[in-house]
């Protein structure tokens, strides 16, 4: 028997008790005629005692382990005189009678501990390391619980988890297929699944009626904090359901989560925000609510008055951080070489102080009265001691996305963006498509599947940036967890939506026939929504990237540096897929 307990499951009760234990080794540490081991597995950590009193030549063999050797020891449960109370072991230790050393290892690249000296490329490099550390374990003991709990949540409301294929058609209209190519079918191409978007309509149509399912997907795009090139979706729909259904089943899970996950009990309907409200007050789609600060046009206000940079823009607006008066000229210098930064691309930033007695002293106040800067106070509600701080464009929507990235460092640096609290909100309303400038035509800002509000229907022909989609996202801290839509279930108006986004009749069911022909046999009304596994899980550990709460991720250039993935395929196995390779520079 290699262990009849764990390492983290002893007490002070356990005093007196004989154990075996088996793990690693995490630190050794030599005190006269004592060594003390540190023993660790997935549970915790025990101390262990080894004393040349009792047994010199098991003590002298306790002195030559090294870190992460994989032993088994069996001892006596013993009350710590040195308590340490920031492990649940740290009441009791072993004092240890035998011990076998089980694998010798080589010293690791980087501490096993959650303060470690290893950089990220080298912790992802060694993840099976990494791995072993309580603080990314924990992470993925948390993601566990939570796929435990949406399976117990949706198995009660009657949902039937289903798998759908991982091989299938690519598809036009998204992001960038992973592809993979048929050594049966020469010349032709799977595609990885974005999503399992027409599987799970199809199971509708099938009348399947609730179905979900927590899928590995996959996107070619470029990489950030919450994005990997594979990432995991609770993927769910549901038939004979409005958006209004849709909603609050998914409301109740994430309350549900929120509870058993985090112990916080949310209360209430979470709020409503449309699209338009989002961009205009925001500057985003996804605002992160923990705090105020929205936006204010000042067009009316500030232009007109000889100041040659608001004159000439199109968008005038700004944000005011309350009690903020206090930031230094560095300060504020700091906040324009910000703004400047290419990624974000403003020009400048203007900023006003609210003094005590009330008046107002501004960066620009050679072109204004104080009469002006009253009523620029009076638009904010601002009062003495807040900051107001001011961006302007000659494209509103960029510069709204501008005033956006400062009010999120704005509220970094006054710390509100708390971790520990949580605002939740449905953003609704979006428009069901968007201009592209490189494809000059509109596309589909969602997918080609999600049905248009009923009363905007009518616009399809006349005024296409008007049609709002029945589409919804849940927006917590600024994160998107999830979204979804009511889908086209109508052969003609699924016909119309490709017409409108550019495909020809015969391009429509080359692609999508088999789902348009699926309609034809009685496709009843459905509905979804897909949460991001991933990014629910680095919300509730409070992480600022979903790549540690993935067991192997890729690093920001979509690499596995653990198993040097992507690789060279060998020239065999290349003619046997009838593929060559031009890399084109």
């Amino acid at each position: 028997m290699y262990r009849t307990k764990t390492c983290g499951e002893l007490r002070i009760a356990d005093v007196n008790m004989e154990v075996t234990l088996a793990g690693w080794v995490q630190r050794v540490r030599k005190m006269g005629g004592m060594v003390f081991a540190d023993l660790r597995d997935r549970y915790g950590v025990t101390q262990l005692v080894f004393s040349e009193d009792s047994n010199a030549e098991l003590c002298e063999r306790a002195a030559k382990l090294g870190r992460e050797y994989v032993i088994r020891v069996t001892g006596n449960v013993s009350e710590r005189q040195s308590k340490n109370a920031n492990i649940p072991t740290g009441d009791i230790e072993i004092i240890v009678s035998e011990m076998a050393v089980l694998n010798e290892a080589e010293t690791p690249p980087f501490t096993i501990e959650n303060n470690t000296d290893g950089g990220d490329d080298l912790r992802m490099k060694y993840r099976y390391l990494d791995l072993r550390r309580e603080c990314v374990r924990s992470n993925l003991e948390l993601r566990h619980k939570m796929t435990m709990e949406v399976r117990r949540y949706l198995d009660n409301l009657g949902f039937i988890e289903v798998e759908t294929p991982m091989l299938i058609a690519s598809t036009p209209e998204g992001a960038r297929d992973f592809v993979v190519p048929s050594r049966m079918n020469p010349g032709q191409f799977y595609a990885l699944p974005q999503s399992p978007q027409l599987f799970k309509q199809l199971l509708m149509v099938s009348g399947f009626d609730r179905y979900f399912q927590i899928v590995k997907c996959f996107r070619d795009e470029d990489l950030r904090a919450d994005r990997q090139p594979e990432f995991t979706q609770i993927d769910c729909e549901m038939s004979f359901v409005d958006q209004e259904d849709v909603i609050g089943t998914f409301e109740g899970m994430a309350k549900h989560l929120f509870k058993e996950i985090r112990g916080v009990e949310l209360t209430g309907a979470f709020p409503r925000m449309t699209w338009h409200d989002a961009m205009k007050y925001y500057g985003c789609d996804k605002p992160d609510t923990r705090f105020e600060m929205k936006f204010v046009e000042l067009m009316d206000i500030m232009k007109g008055h000889g100041f040659p940079v608001f004159d000439a823009a199109e968008y005038v607006g700004g944000i005011c951080a309350k009690g903020a008066a206090s930031y230094t000229r560095k300060q504020l210098d700091a906040l324009t070489d910000f703004v400047r930064r290419p990624q974000i691309g403003a020009k400048g930033m203007v900023y006003a102080r609210v003094e005590a007695d009330g008046n107002v002293k501004s960066s620009v106040d050679k072109f204004y009265t104080q009469e002006v800067l009253q009523q620029m106070k009076a638009a904010f509600g601002a009062e003495p001691g807040d900051l107001i701080l001011i961006l302007c464009g000659e494209d509103t929507m960029k510069t709204r996305k501008q005033l956006c990235e400062l009010r999120l460092e704005v509220a970094q640096q006054l710390g509100l963006r708390d971790k520990n609290k949580f605002s939740c909100l449905w953003v609704v309303d979006f428009p069901l498509f968007e201009w592209s400038e490189e494809e000059g035509r509109f596309m589909a800002m969602h997918h080609p599947f999600t049905s248009p509000k009923p009363e905007d229907v009518p616009l399809l022909d006349t005024d296409m940036g008007a049609v709002r989609a029945n589409a919804y996202d849940m927006i917590i801290n600024g994160v998107e967890v999830g979204g979804g839509s009511i889908r086209i279930y109508d052969s003609a108006l699924q016909n119309k939506m490709f017409e409108l986004l550019g495909f020809t009749p015969e391009r429509a069911q080359q692609q999508f026939g088999w789902l348009l022909n699926a309609f034809k046999y009685g496709a009843p009304p459905h509905g979804g929504l897909a949460y991001g596994l991933d990014r629910w899980v680095s919300l509730f550990a409070g992480l600022d990237s979903i790549r540690d709460c993935i067991a192997f991720p890729k690093n920001n250039s979509g690499r596995d540096t653990m198993i040097d993935a992507p690789s060279v395929l060998e020239p065999a196995q290349l003619d046997e897929l009838s593929i060559a390779i031009d890399i084109k520079k």
